[in-house]
């Protein structure tokens, strides 16, 4: 998988680009955006970006799991879990290789 990974500071630095918004308040959106996201998720709610995907918590329940090196069952404490889910169309952008900028 080549490329480049995208940060926060690439996504403030688009919105300086394309919005005009200074720098630090570009900064702040991108900041209070991913907070309302990462909030919502900790609070077992669901997250859709129309276009995009969704992202969603799962529970799972506790299982028996091995240790690979001694092979002895360890049980494996339930937990939540992130999920995400791309759409339609985000699907569709990666499989033509591509996305529209």
């Amino acid at each position: 998988m080549a490329g480049k990974t995208l940060t926060r500071a690439d996504l403030a630095e688009a919105v300086v680009e394309k919005v005009g918004l200074p720098r630090n308040e570009s900064q702040d959106l991108v900041e209070r955006v991913l907070d309302e996201i990462s909030g919502s998720l900790a609070e077992g709610d669901a997250v859709k970006l129309s276009s995009f995907g969704s992202f969603g918590i799962r529970q799972k329940g506790e299982r028996v799991g091995r240790n690979p090196k001694t092979g002895e069952e360890v049980p494996i404490t339930p937990r939540r879990v992130l999920v995400f889910r791309p759409s339609n169309i985000m699907k569709d952008r990666i499989n033509k290789g591509h996305a529209k900028r």
